[in-house]
This record gives structure tokens, sequence and C-alpha cells, in this order.
């Protein structure tokens, strides 16, 4: 008899104990859903994120970089025209015939190098083509 009451106790009580973990458990969760939803973070946080600290260079540095710039430029332009000069040189120094042939020579050379570059682009066209 006893056991009978205690059936009955529990089967009744089983259901109740299921809801009332249930809706403990579902209350938890909006809240933390609460959270999620608002990105976690509150306004002060959102707004430290977004401006971000610049660090200001010294005047003197950015001065320094720009006459270091400056000069590499100069540097490369000197060293353009002591080529040049130099191949002018080279070509005044030789004699009338050798001179002749140096400048055919360059021409040549000119002349073959677009001839492989068109070659190599046509053919790169091609193949870009063929894959399309």
């Amino acid at each position: 008899m006893i056991s009978n009451k205690m059936n009955r106790l529990f089967s009744a009580s089983l259901p109740a104990v299921i809801i009332v973990i249930m809706l403990s458990a579902g209350n938890v969760y909006a809240l933390s859903g609460e959270n999620l939803s608002s990105g976690t973070k509150n306004n002060s946080e959102l707004l430290l994120q977004k401006k971000k600290a610049g660090i200001k260079k010294p005047v003197s540095a950015e001065k320094a970089k720009k006459q270091a710039e400056a000069k590499k430029q100069m540097r490369k332009k000197e060293g353009e025209k002591y080529i040049r000069e130099n191949r002018q040189r080279s070509l005044e120094i030789q004699t009338p015939e050798v001179r002749e042939r140096m400048q055919q020579n360059v021409k040549d050379a000119n002349a073959r190098y677009k001839a492989k570059k068109k070659n190599n682009a046509s053919r790169t066209k091609q193949a870009g083509r063929k894959y399309r």
C-alpha cells in the first residue's frame, strides 16, 4: 500500500519537476541570450575599441626619412648619368668602323629583345585564351 502511494506520488510529481527544471533553464538561457545579442560588451568598451590611438612620430624622423629618400633618388640619377656618359665616351674613343659595328650590335640586340617580348606576349595570350 505504501509502495502504491509512492508510485502515484512519484509519477505525479515527475512531470512537475521536469517542467520546473525546463523553466529555470530557459530563464538562465534567456539571460545569457541578452548578453549575446548585445555583443557581450557594454557601450563604453565598444567606444574604446573603435578609437585607435595614433602614435606620433617626431618631426625630425619624418624629415630625416625625406632627406634619405631624396639622397637615394639623387644617387640613382647620378648613376644613370654616369652610365650614359661612360657609354658615350667608350663610343668616342673607337675608330669609325668599330663605332658603326657597336651601334649596329646595339640595334640588333634591341630588335631581338623586342621580337622575343612580342613572341612571349602572343604565346601567353594564346594560352590565356585556351583556358578561358
